[in-house]
């Protein structure tokens, strides 16, 4: 079985238009800056810019 990942956390990327979140995971040693990312928001139907939050 494959061992769990030490590098890699569980983030959550918000959108900038709105309040609508996602939640991925991301390696800290590969990309150790905050995620940008551009995906769609269901809330106003439309891709826009979601960025890494702070827990």
């Amino acid at each position: 079985m494959a061992k769990k990942d030490k590098g890699a956390q569980t983030i959550r990327l918000k959108s900038t238009e709105s309040g609508h979140m996602y939640h991925t995971r991301k390696n800290k040693r590969n990309h150790p800056n905050r995620m940008e990312l551009t995906k769609y928001d269901p809330l106003v139907m439309k891709r826009v810019l979601y960025r890494e939050e702070k827990k």
